[in-house]
């Protein structure tokens, strides 16, 4: 069980700022995760479009390339603005 943490509009979008989800086999790494969950389609399919999206593994900012255990937090952030 990986618990995935959704932050500003993305949570927004996707309608939850939280949830706890079962990796589907062959998923280790932060892409793959982006993929599984991208497969359901809109609105989390905006997880695999472009670079910007930001990811935290246990509260480090990562890459795609992080791998991924059981019991691990991930979290994704959007684009943000400021001034």
């Amino acid at each position: 069980m990986v618990k995935i943490l959704y932050f500003a509009g993305l949570r927004e979008a996707v309608g939850t700022a939280r949830e706890d989800i079962t990796l589907e086999a062959g998923v280790a790494d932060i892409a793959a995760l982006r993929r599984q969950l991208a497969a359901r389609g809109e609105p989390w399919a905006a997880l695999t479009r472009g670079r910007s999206l930001r990811a935290a593994l246990n509260q480090q900012m990562v890459g795609d390339a992080a791998a991924l255990k059981d019991g691990d937090e991930v979290a994704f952030f959007p684009p943000v603005t400021g001034g």
